[in-house]
């Protein structure tokens, strides 16, 4: 009982530690948003990236809607794909949303996107690889980009143009879920469901954040009984 009374003390310090942390990043960029201010931002990239449930979508919709309040012209994207919870806005799992146009093809971001000051892009993991041609030149011409996206998909591999836009961003925050088996920082997102498609479509029924440790000890508990995994079928989870 000893021992199991201070596993759960250090895990509750762990997730204690964990929330501070995460709470000081956002705080030291909202300290340096409130020097810089909104309208002194040239030409620049800026990339959110984390696994799921780490506040990716939040962090995205926090900045546009403060370029919003100072009067910028903002355009904000999405991959047609993704249709979880609204076909047409950017919306976060804590149901914050703000209006954006889908789209199929980076290229689209350039066409639609003239006279903008501030172009924000969600689930940028899902789209075509010239969305870093595309952000460089948005960039080049003035314009504040600002991207969310998984970093890495489900197995742990980066993840669509991601891994290129965090190389040429002039920013880059890298925020964590917190692990749901034992409170430290999420590492990858955990696939709960049986399928062997990069893109699966889902929420917590479909996938958990979790840290390396417990990410390995997921992974060797499913190959000890493959048998017992759910299978990715139903409306519960959309394929793509």
């Amino acid at each position: 009982m000893q021992f199991l009374s201070n596993d759960l003390f250090l895990t509750k310090n762990l997730y204690r530690e964990t929330l501070i942390k995460q709470s000081f990043i956002i705080f030291a960029h909202v300290m340096m948003e409130n020097l810089v201010g909104e309208t002194h931002r040239p030409g620049r990239i800026e990339v959110v990236c984390g696994s799921m449930f780490s506040g990716k979508t939040e962090e995205l919709i926090r900045r546009l809607k403060r370029a919003k309040i100072a009067r910028q012209r903002v355009e904000i994207f999405k991959p047609s794909i993704d249709t979880r919870y609204s076909d047409a806005d950017v919306v976060s799992h804590d149901h914050n949303a703000i209006q954006s146009t889908p789209i199929d093809s980076s290229a689209s971001i350039l066409l639609l996107s003239s006279g903008i000051d501030v172009v924000g892009i969600d689930e940028a993991q899902f789209l075509d690889d010239d969305l870093v041609d595309v952000c460089n030149e948005l960039a080049n011409r003035g314009v504040r980009v600002i991207i969310a996206g998984l970093d890495m998909d489900f197995k742990g591999i980066p993840f669509g143009p991601m891994p290129a836009l965090c190389a040429i961003a002039d920013e880059v925050t890298k925020v964590h879920a917190i692990c749901v088996r034992c409170g430290a920082l999420a590492y990858v997102s955990h696939r709960l469901v049986h399928c062997d498609k990069r893109v699966v479509l889902g929420e917590k029924e479909e996938y958990e954040p979790l840290c390396r440790e417990c990410y390995q000890k997921a992974l060797a508990e499913e190959n000890a009984s493959p048998a017992d995994t759910q299978t990715a079928s139903g409306p519960g989870a959309d394929e793509v």
